[in-house]
């Protein structure tokens, strides 16, 4: 007898539910493999990019609390270089930086970016708001260290995927709030704002996520420090969509309309959120997409011409018409 096959963001939910986490194969290889790097560049990247890996941004030595650099072998310009931070999803409790070349490999090998994946401490270890504090952090580092790496501190645009999705709209909305800022690392006197935020299916509003994510046992739970249910005061606090002003950055918020781990409706509230508020904002909605970010041409050109639109000051008109899961390849990146 033949069993049909379950969707990966289903089985995930089945087991979210059960209490169990399960993570993709790239993510968990990405998470304690230090030469996933290397395996995850094609040749032609390969000789296009230098990778520094694990440089501190906090002035400690916990590994979390580091950052991979990611340097075009071939720069397009001889000014200072647009930046690209990528951070990684995994609940808040998994995954890991390395994770994040698989994006910006294609991007920095133009020669028109340099790509940073940046690592966070994972809710084993640290709870809110230690997260944004180290986010926070790297960004304030990379804009004090620009000029050693030539680039250009006024540009930085962060991209998440999932809880780092989270994470960078919380840069993108709280750019303005100094209890967010923490005291980590020696470059506090940088500001850490962005320029721009491209969230992929991140939470917004832990407030109302509804279903498994209010068991005591959820990832929204582990990050909050107890039940989601009894910390709404905290979950308020941790959610973007409670900053939103009109001088956030603008934002583009790709989501999957099938996604069962974290509700669809998590980033249109985040986009009426900042419409209301005055803010650039484009919505991308995968018709049928699950939890998951997924290889398109049609999306690529998209993030490619957000790009340009905030480090170029091009005026490009980026479409938010939907795009249909059909149209992705089965090479996806579930980071």
């Amino acid at each position: 007898m033949k069993f049909p096959l379950l969707r990966y963001d289903l089985i995930c939910l089945i087991l979210f539910s059960s209490g169990i986490v399960l993570t993709h194969p790239r993510e968990l290889q990405s998470a304690d493999s230090p030469d996933v790097q290397n395996d995850q560049l094609g040749h032609s990247d390969a000789q296009k990019i230098k990778i520094i890996k694990n440089i501190s941004y906090a002035d400690t030595d916990n590994p979390r609390q580091q950052l991979d650099l990611f340097l075009p072998n071939t720069r397009m310009s001889d000014d200072p270089l647009p930046v690209i931070a990528f951070i990684h999803g995994g609940g808040w409790r998994k995954g890991s930086r390395r994770s994040g070349l698989q994006f910006l490999a294609p991007l920095v090998s133009t020669g028109k970016y340099l790509g940073v994946s940046i690592g966070y401490r994972l809710t084993d270890e640290a709870t809110w708001p230690a997260q944004i504090y180290d986010c926070k952090a790297a960004i304030r580092w990379l804009r004090a260290n620009a000029k050693t790496y030539h680039a250009d501190p006024a540009k930085i645009i962060a991209v998440g995927t999932s809880a780092g999705g989270h994470l960078v709209a919380m840069l993108g909305t709280s750019g303005d709030v100094p209890t967010l800022e923490g005291k980590i690392g020696t470059s506090l006197n940088s500001s850490s704002r962005v320029c721009g935020v491209i969230d992929f299916f991140g939470p917004t509003n832990l407030t109302n996520m509804g279903g498994f994510h209010n068991n005591p046992d959820s990832p929204e739970s582990l990050l909050l420090g107890g039940p989601l249910l009894e910390q709404k005061e905290v979950a308020m606090a941790a959610s973007p969509i409670h900053y939103c002003s009109k001088d956030d950055p603008p934002f583009l918020i790709i989501h999957g309309t099938d996604d069962k781990l974290v509700p669809f409706d998590q980033s249109s509230q985040l986009h009426k959120s900042l419409q209301d508020a005055g803010v650039s904002t484009r919505l991308i909605a995968i018709e049928g997409g699950g939890h998951g970010r997924l290889q398109s041409k049609e999306l690529a050109s998209r993030i490619r011409l957000f790009l340009e639109n905030q480090f170029s000051d091009s005026d490009h008109e980026i479409s938010t018409q939907s795009i249909p899961s059909q149209s992705f390849s089965e090479d996806t990146g579930r980071n």
